[in-house]
């Protein structure tokens, strides 16, 4: 039995829609329209239940907007306020919570359990600033060959290390061994913001300090330039002779 073809008919359309972006916007004064509201003044006093004309007329008078701020309540809660206002202030806190919110930042840094004292000096160097930062930094001890079989110098490595950047850091992670690496967690001890101000105010301390060496200096050139150099008064010789006329 031969199955028939499917049949596309030319005016046959179908049309799939999809839903807009939710709106996050209050409804205001006239958008709002529900029979009645309860009402809470400008300074948060609750008025009650009011006709939601009355409440108009209030906005109206007061020069102030009717903003639904709970439209799920039964009935939805409305208040009287200047909305525009409002949003700048909403706006302000949004954006200072995002310049204040920690962002977990984890740097690596790899080290051999034979790195030898000028190399560890500079790995150590960049845990410090790292830790300094307000950020996590990641210690992976890396063995090649017969330096698997001894963990132990790995794992004394890190207890230097922790040991050796105590005032910046904790141990947030002790030092396990995975595969061929023995990893070690440092957290700082310092939040990331508080770490960013004390860095900030510290570049600020050594820019003064440069600006006012420059201007030592430059004080210093000034000086040097305006002293003019001694020079010898040229006076008339004295005549010894008489005769001689001056």
């Amino acid at each position: 039995m031969m199955r028939r073809p499917f049949l596309v008919l030319p005016w046959l359309t179908i049309r799939t829609t999809t839903g807009g972006p939710i709106s996050t916007e209050l409804r205001i004064n006239d958008r709002i329209r529900v029979s009645e509201v309860r009402l809470v003044g400008p300074n948060g006093e609750t008025v009650g239940i009011v006709p939601t004309a009355d409440a108009l007329r209030l906005a109206q008078e007061a020069d102030l907007d009717l903003v639904e701020v709970a439209p799920t309540a039964r009935p939805p809660v409305c208040k009287l306020m200047d909305y525009g206002k409002f949003k700048y202030e909403n706006a302000q806190k949004a954006r200072e919570a995002r310049r204040n919110q920690t962002n977990v930042v984890i740097k690596e840094m790899k080290l051999r359990p034979k790195i030898d004292a000028h190399d560890y000096e500079t790995k150590k160097g960049h845990v410090v600033r790292f830790l300094r930062a307000g950020d996590m930094v990641k210690i992976t001890i890396m063995f090649r060959g017969r330096e698997q079989h001894r963990p132990e110098l790995g794992f004394r490595l890190l207890q230097k290390l922790a040991e050796d950047v105590t005032e910046l850091g904790f141990v947030e992670s002790s030092p396990k061994q995975d595969g061929r690496n023995m990893i070690m967690v440092l957290g700082p001890h310092k939040k990331k913001a508080e770490a960013k101000v004390e860095l900030k105010a510290e570049r600020q301390e050594k820019a003064a300090a440069r600006e006012a060496e420059k201007a030592e200096e430059r004080a210093e050139m000034k000086a040097t330039h305006a002293a003019p150099a001694a020079k010898k008064e040229r006076g008339r010789s004295e005549n010894l002779d008489p005769e001689i006329e001056s």
